[in-house]
């Protein structure tokens, strides 16, 4: 199954594709995206979603990793070499082994579940920012976004501050592995990063990139 939404041919935010079997997450991922400016289109497989990136070509896929059928490792292989589409991915699971593959196949980022919409949607706009700075398109200025929180059905006004930036790929992963391991939020994981990387005496996008490297080494074979 999949949809398109009807505002693909307006929206300037981009077009963004979401695959997840899981229909609960994918609706919830759908409705913030959709209200925070955002084109969709949405698959719950992986035939589908390579199906509607290749009618609608996407400007970034966010995947889900464990899927019956094709794995979104498949969908964003396809992608990376058939299309040349830019993914990001999200899954429960930030383990070493799953960290090194995502980077062998060149993801922008690794979104950890569960997810807060909040935290999601200035993600998704740095990975379009990034696209964007690659290509030489101008990237779009920071704006907020109207956000329902589904325990509540309230709107909130979300965007991209000192306090919730939109971070660089390798301190995304970070994030990610830190908020994993220590069952924290996204705004303490990245304190402790920034604090490590003043105890350490260098920037924190190096402390972040050794973090991921540390990882990557641990999960090559003999490593352990």
């Amino acid at each position: 199954m999949f949809m398109v939404s009807d505002k693909s041919a307006t929206s300037p935010r981009g077009r963004i594709l979401v695959v997840d079997d899981d229909r609960l997450v994918l609706a919830t991922v759908v409705h913030g995206l959709k209200h925070a400016g955002f084109d969709i289109l949405d698959a719950d497989n992986g035939d589908d979603a390579i199906l509607l990136a290749r009618q609608h070509r996407p400007d970034l896929a966010l995947l889900d990793i464990r899927m019956d059928g094709m794995s979104g490792y498949d969908v964003a292989h396809y992608l990376r070499e058939a299309l040349q589409i830019p993914f990001m991915f999200l899954s429960a699971f930030s383990d070493e082994a799953t960290l090194a593959r995502i980077q062998a196949l060149g993801a922008l980022a690794l979104l950890v579940k569960p997810l807060d919409i909040a935290q999601l949607v200035p993600a998704v706009a740095s990975a379009l920012d990034e696209v964007r700075q690659r290509s030489g398109a101008p990237a779009l200025e920071a704006e907020a976004a109207v956000v329902p929180q589904p325990e509540t059905g309230v709107r909130a006004e979300v965007e991209a501050t000192p306090d919730a930036p939109a971070l660089p790929t390798v301190v995304a992963m970070a994030v990610g592995i830190v908020m994993h391991r220590f069952s924290l939020a996204r705004g303490p994981a990245l304190e402790r990063l920034q604090r490590l990387s003043l105890q350490e005496g260098r920037a924190l996008e190096r402390t972040c990139t050794a973090m991921v490297e540390a990882l990557e080494q641990l999960a090559l074979p003999g490593s352990l």
